[in-house]
């Protein structure tokens, strides 16, 4: 097998790569290895050229107990009903799979900006729920609370506190019927969405199991339908009809849940070091994103994502004290 540039991949994957390149492609030469970057999970890809043809050598990160072990039968399904570039390979126990690779384009350039945009993400929630349901990982509600209270344990007494008791208020009043649950991404943030130029695709299955079906639209709402217009956009295209005031209420309850996720995420994500975090001063989005720009932080460095997670509860704690807060616990109690 003749795969030129293999020295691209780092030497303990070596044989890890040749052997799923050879499942996969047989004796064909590998013309093209080169990494892909962007991703946030850990993982470890690769563009290869084969016969003309680009596609994705992914090979997981360190492995831990809490790895979601149906992510690959969750990647397959998706892939056969058009919402994954397909899969030509998959070797679940050493976590690798190769799939086509998506040229992307940026996802400001979908044609008809933003309202098609959301238009088309709601479709795509659609159209994966529509699936046949994934495996049961777990309870989504309790993952969040396990992880806050991993969080607490890396800041100064009390500061988490007021989250917990706030979930707790949310999780006691949010419906949850799990006999109802749906095949979910649950990630669908910006860097897991592909845009070739005609279309979007769903990437990075690591998370994905049955779970609550406004899981996925809560998480596609904080990111690409900040304003009230796109919202309704966004649902009226994942629901087919105009949402009635229950569902909205769930909604505004299920985004609130989904930022202390990210915030727990983003936290254990930071490493942060044995002397407990003491405060959780954040600086405003247009702040962050001037020092961005500004190159005062890194992208991706731990303080960073010690940063966002303090905004993210920052932004949950202005949600709880929300007038919409108030009107969504109303009427779901």
């Amino acid at each position: 097998m003749n795969i030129q540039n293999i020295e691209t991949i780092p030497e303990i994957l070596h044989d890890t790569a040749r052997n799923a390149i050879a499942a996969a492609f047989g004796a064909a030469p590998v013309t093209v290895v080169a990494p892909v970057t962007g991703g946030a999970s850990g993982a470890h890809a690769f563009r290869l050229e084969v016969a003309a043809r680009d596609y994705v050598l992914r090979i997981e990160g360190k492995r831990n107990p809490l790895r979601n072990p149906h992510q690959y039968a969750c990647m397959r399904r998706a892939a056969e009903s058009g919402i994954a570039p397909a899969v030509l390979h998959t070797d679940e126990p050493n976590g690798v799979a190769i799939m086509d690779f998506v040229q992307q384009r940026p996802l400001a350039q979908y044609p008809g900006g933003p309202e098609a945009l959301v238009t088309a993400l709601g479709a795509l929630a659609h159209k994966l729920q529509d699936t046949e349901p994934f495996p049961v990982v777990g309870d989504y509600r309790v993952f969040v609370e396990r992880m806050l209270g991993r969080m607490q344990m890396s800041f100064a007494p009390g500061l988490i506190d007021p989250y917990l008791e706030a979930f707790a208020r949310i999780r006691a009043v949010c419906p949850w019927d799990a006999t109802a649950h749906v095949s979910s991404h649950n990630d669908p943030n910006p860097r897991n969405i592909l845009f070739d130029g005609e279309r979007l695709w769903l990437i990075d299955w690591e998370t994905a199991y049955r779970n609550e079906a406004l899981l996925d639209v809560a998480v596609l709402a904080e990111n690409f339908a900040i304003v009230p217009e796109l919202e309704t956009v966004l649902l009226k295209s994942w629901l087919g009809t105009a949402p009635d005031a229950a569902l909205r209420s769930r909604l505004v309850l299920m985004r609130l849940m989904t930022r202390l996720y990210y915030a727990s995420l983003l936290s254990m994500m930071a490493a942060t070091p044995q002397a407990p975090v003491q405060d959780l001063t954040a600086p405003t989005p247009e702040q962050f994103q001037a020092m961005l720009i500004s190159g005062k932080v890194s992208a991706t460095s731990a303080d960073t994502l010690l940063m966002l997670a303090k905004m993210l509860l920052a932004s949950f704690k202005t949600g709880m004290e929300s007038a919409e807060l108030k009107a969504a616990m109303a009427t779901l109690e």
